[in-house]
């Protein structure tokens, strides 16, 4: 009998694959993750594919990847983006880069803490609809199910769980692919590490003028943000902030401070995209910078952008699975 569960225990550690290995810089730790969704190489592939695949919407034309795009830091270029069944979108998409470290993940909703959660919003979300799958779980599962590869990749993710598929599985493997998507390879990245010629004279000025005119105290640590909530400008109606959360007045209009990390690629700007240039968007937080200082001040945030992680193929759209060109 001890040999048969020795047997067991060693099949369910190969299904299960290998720990995944973080590759991060010296002095970042690994982003924390909950205890029921470990890190594994098989978890963080699943996750990959599913992140890149239409079938997770209502009707089969909006991936993850659809508003997340690679070239744009996982953002998409719009203002906002409309749902699966047209309705306007309500924010601006932000970028995914080092989403693992975030204690709170989205605009105005400190509620969500864990990727995990937050992936739902998304998927399942009602104001507004953006995938459509409310209702739909069973079809979602259906879906997947059909397809033999996917079944061996959640069996290989999941042997806990012997492989089923449902949006619980889902949603865990998403989580773990997203927090792979980590960037600390910019030019802004390499001068802090010692390298002093990453940044140009340019770009150096502008690092100066970022800490001199208070940028530093929002945009802070190794995330640029200090993951606090603001208001920079009064509430507007259609999206009051923080405050349809709290309750609390003093909340309205407030919204958390973005990562500035590819801010140069995840335009336009602010939390309903209408700044539609850097330039814009620096001149909305009511910083006085004279015009012919904005120049060092774009160079330096131009800084901030990772080509290493715009290109990683570790994270874009996967053209073979179980072996086979998909």
């Amino acid at each position: 009998m001890r040999r048969l569960l020795l047997a067991a225990a060693l099949l369910l550690s190969v299904a299960a694959g290998q720990p995944w290995r973080w590759d991060l810089p010296a002095g970042i730790a690994a982003p924390p993750v909950p205890a029921d969704n470990p890190m594994r190489e098989a978890r963080v592939e699943l996750g990959r594919r599913l992140f890149y695949d239409a079938d997770l919407s209502a009707n089969g034309t909006m991936a993850c990847a659809t508003c997340h795009e690679q070239k744009r830091g996982f953002a998409d270029g719009n203002e906002t983006r409309p749902g699966v069944h047209g309705d306007p979108g309500r924010r601006n998409v932000p970028g995914l880069a080092n989403i693992g470290w975030f204690s709170h993940l989205t605009f105005a909703d400190p509620h969500l803490t864990t990727l995990e959660a937050q992936v739902l919003v998304p998927l399942l979300g009602e104001h507004p609809v953006e995938m459509g799958m409310k209702g739909l779980e069973a079809e979602l599962e259906r879906r997947l199910g059909a397809d033999r590869c996917y079944r061996r990749m959640f069996a290989r993710a999941f042997p806990e769980r012997r492989g089923r598929i449902d949006l619980p599985a889902v949603t865990a493997a998403l989580a773990a692919f997203e927090r792979t998507m980590i960037s600390f390879g910019s030019p802004y990245d390499r001068f802090t590490a010692g390298d002093r010629v990453a940044l140009t004279p340019l770009a150096r000025q502008g690092a100066r003028l970022f800490e001199k005119a208070g940028c530093a105290a929002c945009h802070s640590g190794r995330l640029l943000t200090d993951m606090d909530y603001h208001r920079l400008e009064p509430a507007k109606a259609g999206d009051p902030g923080l405050i349809e959360r709290t309750g609390r007045a003093e909340d309205a209009g407030r919204f958390r401070t973005p990562s500035l990390r590819n801010i140069a690629l995840t335009g336009p700007w602010w939390h309903d995209g209408t700044a539609r240039t850097l330039e814009a968007a620096v001149q909305r937080h009511g910083i006085a910078v004279a015009d012919k200082d904005m120049p060092s001040l774009i160079a330096f945030l131009e800084s901030l952008t990772d080509p290493h992680f715009i290109a990683d193929p570790r994270l874009s759209m996967p053209d073979r699975a179980c072996g086979r060109r998909l």
